[in-house]
């Protein structure tokens, strides 16, 4: 009997040293490569784990042929959602109900391979928090989609700052402290490529080389990749308001250099009469009103930034928290012995 079918599942949390979490939404085509290429890498770990198929509301055939797989496969669990939430929530869900002590989202179309499991866990047990998949090569994307994928973390980047990892997609491995963090945040429309990172956990990467897709399309169409772009700029930053700010200074300026332009014009006398009064007052009404507007998105910013209730910062450990050392046993000479510390 195979290393799969010996490993009991566990509901307490912790119990369970590795959990994958894979959001599945019309996914009938890949579900068999899927799991024949995924049972043996998590089998060959020879670690207690357990896979979280979160359904988002398929309408196809994708929850009958996943109860099929769990049948010989006690380790696949099916969470489904009752109705199509997105990828994001439905990743979500599956960090929530996940028990592992690391939890890895990986997508079901096999273009994040899963023989970098192996990799990650590896360096997850050496001391990092977080552990990346970071794509090396994106040759079978299309010309669109990669150049769109570099402006979009070139901006994020901008946006959230330079931790951000280029190319890192929602491939990764995190800890059990993470996921803690991650369900304290009252985010509603998280994007964990960009929230995960401004977190500033201990990380690593893994470098992988992104294969075509399995088999079947991609969820992730123009109209979802440009509704990603527009919650990770408005989850990260008031940018979009404080665009109206900018506007209304330099409107308000224009304003004043146009209204000296019309007085001096009736100064001179080239101006039929009530113009430039008209003009004038048109002007500068038009400025007030465009800084008022900017002030406005300036205060609408910050109840935005409190509304969502972000700590301003996490603490990484309190030495006060931590066991004293043990003291050291004094030589005959009176000087401490050294002792070796692992």
């Amino acid at each position: 009997m195979g290393r799969g079918r010996q490993t009991m599942r566990s509901d307490v949390i912790g119990e369970t040293t590795l959990s994958v979490v894979v959001p599945m939404y019309n996914e009938e085509a890949v579900v068999a490569g899927l799991v024949a290429r995924l049972r043996p890498v998590l089998d060959d770990l020879h670690v207690d784990y357990e896979v979280v198929a979160v359904d988002d509301g398929s309408r196809d055939a994708t929850v009958t042929l996943l109860t099929a797989q769990a049948r010989d496969w006690p380790q696949l669990r099916i969470v489904r959602l009752r109705r199509n939430s997105g990828h994001q929530a439905a990743l979500t869900a599956g960090l929530h109900r996940a028990r592992g002590r690391w939890v890895v989202s990986l997508d079901a179309d096999l273009q994040d391979p899963p023989e970098t499991i192996a990799e990650m866990l590896r360096l997850a047990r050496a001391g990092a928090a977080v552990v990346y998949g970071v794509r090396a090569d994106r040759s079978t994307d299309t010309f669109f989609k990669r150049h769109t994928a570099r402006a979009y973390y070139r901006l994020m980047r901008r946006i959230v700052g330079a931790e951000v990892p280029a190319q890192a997609g929602d491939f990764r491995m995190v800890s059990r402290e993470v996921v803690q963090t991650l369900r304290r945040l009252p985010e509603r429309n998280p994007v964990y490529r960009l929230l995960i990172p401004a977190l500033g956990f201990p990380s690593a990467e893994v470098r992988y080389v992104r294969e075509a897709r399995h088999a079947g399309q991609t969820k992730y169409p123009l109209p979802r990749m440009i509704a990603l772009a527009w919650d990770s700029v408005a989850n990260f930053s008031a940018a979009p308001l404080r665009l109206a700010t900018w506007l209304g200074a330099g409107s308000f300026l224009a304003c004043l250099a146009l209204i000296a332009f019309g007085v001096v014009g009736h100064l001179r006398g080239v101006t039929i009469p009530g113009w430039t009064s008209l003009f004038v007052a048109v002007l500068l009404l038009g400025g007030v009103q465009l800084v008022c507007l900017g002030l406005l998105g300036e205060y609408v910013g910050r109840i935005y930034a409190a509304v969502q209730n972000r700590p301003t910062f996490h603490i990484g450990s309190d030495s006060a928290d931590d066991p004293p050392a043990p003291s050291e046993p004094p030589a005959a000479n009176g000087h401490p012995v050294a002792a070796l510390r692992g």
